[in-house]
């Protein structure tokens, strides 16, 4: 007669509830220390890694992923990358989520609709972890709910969406123009034109704002780009009695009204006052150095990259909105007018 053996009980894996218990936390901050979050401080990653480590657990990406139908990646979606500004944005994203473990896919969307549609749902398809998205002009707010339907965590950086239950990160575009204007006006203008898109929705309608009472036919509809800006310019030329000043939309429209200037051979802050918005690299480097609002676009990304993971590691929490303000930075672009300069003399 053979004798019975006994089966070996079957040795139960190590799941990450063992590890929250062990470290005396949470499973969410277990599994956020694995993924390499910065959200948690140093010494309780620590202690959960030291925990991770005694029990025998093992890390397994994909299966987290399957889990949790997500994978480490986060969509980026950016309008309009012929303007600098967005790269420099583009810039503070990337490092913000790299540092975070996870990797940006960006995809331009050229400002137009249907490239938007695609990109995300495509982003979807691939359990992509969230996105942060700069919208197209005439995005609707719909597109923002059926994310939120469909359990995708969403930043809007730039451009605020009317529904003010999405998490935005963004800066104050209404103080920026004023303190541009308050400039202007303490220099002694009192003509002075405002260029920039009529149809670029919130953004335009609170830089717009900031520029006090402007007569209407010193509001200039130009296209958000060198050539806008250039062709407002001539057109600013045109105007009788001719604008002693000009508060632009952003720098690119800046930079082109500049430019525009030079070949009429005048010059800005001797012949017209230029204020830009935006506070990219190339505006220190104009000729002559461009007064502008510095809205730092790559801390913008940082912390639109910040937010991302706030929304990850608490997806029931509230609403996040997030406004910087923009520092005016003062040079050469910006002068007292003319007619004002001889009365002195």
């Amino acid at each position: 007669m053979t004798a019975n053996r006994s089966t070996p009980p079957l040795r139960r894996s190590v799941t990450i509830t063992d590890v929250a218990a062990a470290a005396q936390v949470s499973k969410s901050t277990v599994s956020l220390v694995l993924q390499g979050s910065p959200l948690i401080a140093r010494d309780t990653a620590e202690r959960v890694r030291e925990a991770a480590v005694a029990l025998g657990y093992v890390y397994n990406r994909q299966a987290a992923d399957l889990r949790r139908k997500a994978s480490n990646v986060v969509g980026v979606l950016i309008n309009d990358l012929a303007n600098p500004f967005f790269v420099e944005l583009l810039i503070g994203i990337h490092r913000g989520l790299d540092q975070a473990g996870l990797v940006s896919l960006m995809a331009h969307t050229d400002e137009r609709l249907d490239t938007q549609a695609r990109v995300i749902n495509s982003m979807r398809e691939h359990n992509a972890s969230g996105l942060i998205v700069c919208p197209v002009f005439g995005t609707p707010d719909s597109l923002f709910e059926s994310l939120r339907a469909a359990g995708m965590p969403v930043v809007v950086v730039v451009r605020p969406p009317a529904d003010a239950t999405v998490d935005f990160v963004g800066t104050d575009h209404e103080q920026g123009t004023f303190d541009a204007t308050t400039h202007l006006l303490e220099l002694g203008h009192r003509r002075i034109a405002f260029l920039g898109r009529a149809s670029a929705g919130l953004v335009y309608e609170y830089r717009r704002a900031g520029g006090l009472a402007l007569a209407p036919a010193w509001l200039i509809d130009v296209p958000l780009s060198r050539d806008g800006g250039r062709e407002g310019l001539r057109r600013v030329l045109s105007l009788r009695p001719r604008p002693t000043a000009a508060v632009c939309y952003n720098d690119v429209v800046a930079i082109g009204a500049m430019s525009e200037l030079g070949e009429h051979g005048l010059s800005a802050g001797r012949d017209l006052a230029i204020t830009g918005f935006d506070g990219i690299i190339a505006s220190a480097h104009t000729h002559p150095p461009m007064t502008t609002l510095d809205a730092h676009p790559a801390a913008l990304g940082a912390l639109a990259a910040d937010t991302l993971l706030r929304r990850l590691a608490d997806p029931g929490g509230p609403t996040l909105r997030r406004i910087t303000v923009p520092q005016l930075v003062v040079r050469q672009s910006s002068a007292p007018p003319v007619a004002r300069k001889s009365r002195a003399r």
